[in-house]
């Protein structure tokens, strides 16, 4: 199998963390925006996470040899018109903290019924190398926001955001069990398989005689 070398452009160390995990037994090397030691940075812009993550992987592959691995997710909320979409990282303004984000839902949220509480996590993946797109990746898992947080684990929205078939929100769920049916989880289970087969190419191919 070949050995690759992948950038993970990000500096959020949650979301470096999980995939670092998930894609931990390839033969691969994964390496860190702080390792690139680039002065220069990509200024997020587009109109949804696909976009964003396109122009992420690309300039950064400009500056790298190998695979880079851009991702761009977040939380959209049905009652907020998709809100805050794009803008998950920051929505609370220009000095935004996961609390504070998450304060920011829940005064929006305040007094809302259980059934005008839909949301759902997306997660976009683009893998290019050298300026070109190998592959895209998007999925995404629905559940509710709650009315308070809960649980100790995870990062972003994950103690407001209520995952069903569990009865648990993402933030009380063991890091393994979120990885199994999140949103990244499962966009990172769909990139684990195409490296698996791209980086181990048919040993013994058809040939003529």
């Amino acid at each position: 199998m070949i050995e690759a070398k992948l950038l993970l452009a990000t500096t959020n160390q949650g979301k470096t963390k999980e995939i670092e995990v998930y894609l931990g037994k390839l033969p691969i090397q994964i390496f860190s925006l702080l390792e690139l030691n680039s002065k220069e940075t990509f200024h997020e812009e587009g109109k949804d996470f696909l976009e964003i993550a396109r122009g992420k992987s690309l300039f950064y592959s400009q500056k790298w040899e190998g695979f880079t691995l851009a991702e761009d997710s977040g939380l959209e909320i049905e009652y907020l018109n998709g809100a805050p979409g794009i803008l998950s990282a920051r929505f609370s303004g220009p000095e935004a903290t996961d609390q504070r984000n998450i304060k920011k839902v829940l005064d929006l949220m305040k007094g809302i019924p259980n059934k005008q509480r839909k949301a759902r996590f997306v997660s976009c993946m683009v893998l290019s190398q050298k300026e070109k797109i190998i592959k895209e990746i998007k999925e995404s898992v629905k559940g509710y926001i709650t009315s308070e947080e809960r649980g100790l684990f995870g990062f972003g929205y994950d103690p407001i955001f209520y995952y069903s078939p569990l009865r648990k929100t993402f933030a009380e769920l063991l890091p393994e069990e979120k990885n199994k049916i999140s949103h990244r989880g499962r966009a990172l289970k769909k990139l684990k398989e195409f490296l698996l087969e791209y980086l181990n190419p048919d040993p013994n191919p058809n040939c003529l005689n």
